[in-house]
């Protein structure tokens, strides 16, 4: 039964590759749309929840919270790993995208400070912890199941679309923020316009979530289940360990490749936003307009850069992006935050992006192609869950407090040491292209 489900799944058709990778990815790009709807807007409603303080320092309190939302990632990503590896992948898609719709209705309709008193701050910390927990378990599930149904000759250009809808869903937050920019004075803008980019998340998660359940399940996830000693794996207790015990170095080479990606993709995008306005002096509406150009240039190269690491090879790929990323952010960082026209800042920061692509187009079926089928899905979720609440959560965070001390260059320091040691570390991996997957062409 295993050898025909390989077959049937090896042998798909293009149309139906393109569609499973279409609706697999489109979960991907909703959730990280009502991700990033949070940072793009938070510029606006940061004072309706924390009415105290300078603008610096609400910005802070609503990166706090940013941060707080990472805190569930790792919980998500344990418990989105071991349902897509015990129920399936489709499975843990359709959860995770009914979870961030939850808890993007939940910001549109919350009450602020003045209406509710500190309440407010912590409805909207419930919120973001809400959808801290399906961020946090549809990384692995995406990535898995993008991974397992891309075959294995084009693996590296089909997963990268994980990534190319990452960025579109923020690219996607940014556009809405963009046309309410221009259609809502900023008087109702900061009253009550930042709330429409969440309802609009709700909706097509609904949406998503309805696509979601009519994919196919991937031939890897069927073939192991119908292995014979499938079903005597032992509980998740027993799963978790032998991750752990089985695959310490798999797990170590995540963490330190995540911590890099993340750090450095944070840094370059969300952060980027404010450090446009607070430390470069743009207006909030020319940093929203070049992160949008950025963004999309960003978004359109993944596919190129995942098509090169088929031929080139994904260690290569990616320890030469985090290389260039490690050397150029100093330098780079250091002319943004000295820069006076919108077309130099947004030439400075496509530098530092197509480096990260290095990473960003690949690192989705790199850690998909580290595990066997029986743990993949919590072998990709947990040890990004966890490197991601330590580096990418904490990004703003960091960066808003050695702002604060007057030290804001140390940021750019430390984003470049840790993008050194991604870069390390995946110099010394194995070359994971030659890595077959049950459903390979």
């Amino acid at each position: 039964m295993a050898a025909s489900t390989e077959q049937s799944v090896g042998g798909m058709s293009a149309f139906a590759r393109i569609k499973a990778i279409l609706g697999g990815s489109a979960g991907n790009l909703v959730e990280w749309y009502d991700w990033f709807a949070y940072s793009s807007t938070s510029l606006y409603f940061a004072a309706l929840f924390f009415p105290k303080g300078d603008p610096v320092a609400q910005q802070l309190q609503t990166a706090a919270i940013f941060a707080a939302g990472f805190i569930m990632r790792p919980v998500g990503a344990w418990l989105m790993g071991l349902y897509a590896d015990r129920v399936g992948r489709r499975a843990a898609l359709t959860l995770a995208v009914a979870l961030m719709c939850l808890g993007s209705f939940a910001i549109a309709i919350l009450p602020t400070y003045g209406q509710i008193g500190v309440l407010a701050q912590y409805g909207l910390l419930a919120a973001r912890l809400v959808q801290g927990l399906s961020l946090g378990g549809e990384y692995g599930a995406s990535a898995t199941y993008l991974s397992e149904m891309a075959g294995k000759t084009r693996r590296g250009f089909w997963s990268s679309f994980q990534y190319t809808t990452l960025i579109g869903g923020q690219v996607a937050a940014l556009l809405v923020l963009v046309v309410l920019q221009h259609t809502l004075s900023k008087p109702d803008l900061a009253a009550w316009g930042w709330r429409i980019p969440f309802a609009i998340g709700g909706v097509l998660a609904v949406v998503v979530f309805w696509m979601q359940s009519q994919l196919d399940e991937t031939g890897a996830y069927l073939a192991e289940k119908a292995a014979p000693s499938s079903s005597k794996s032992g509980g998740e207790r027993s799963r978790t360990m032998s991750l752990l015990r089985d695959h310490p170095r798999e797990v170590g080479i995540i963490l330190v490749l995540t911590a890099a990606g993340s750090l450095a993709f944070y840094a370059y995008t969300t952060y980027m936003q404010k450090f446009l306005v607070n430390t470069s002096g743009f207006s909030k509406d020319t940093a929203t307009a070049i992160m949008l150009a950025v963004l999309v240039l960003y978004m359109l190269i993944q596919p190129l850069i995942g098509w090169l690491s088929d031929k080139l090879g994904r260690k290569t790929t990616m320890a030469a992006g985090l290389t260039l990323g490690g050397l150029a952010t100093y330098p780079v960082m250091t002319a943004i935050a000295h820069a006076h026209a919108a077309l130099a800042a947004f030439g400075l920061i496509m530098i530092l992006v197509i480096c990260h692509s290095g990473y960003a187009a690949v690192n989705a079926v790199v850690k998909a192609e580290l595990f066997p089928a029986r743990i993949r899905g919590l072998g990709v979720s947990l040890p990004y869950a966890v490197a991601n609440v330590l580096f990418g959560g904490t990004a703003e965070y960091v960066a808003g407090w050695l702002k604060q001390a007057k030290i804001e260059s140390a940021f750019y320091a430390y984003v470049a040491v840790v993008m050194l040691a991604g870069a390390i570390t995946a110099a010394r991996m194995r070359n994971t292209n030659v890595t077959s997957l049950i459903g390979d062409d």
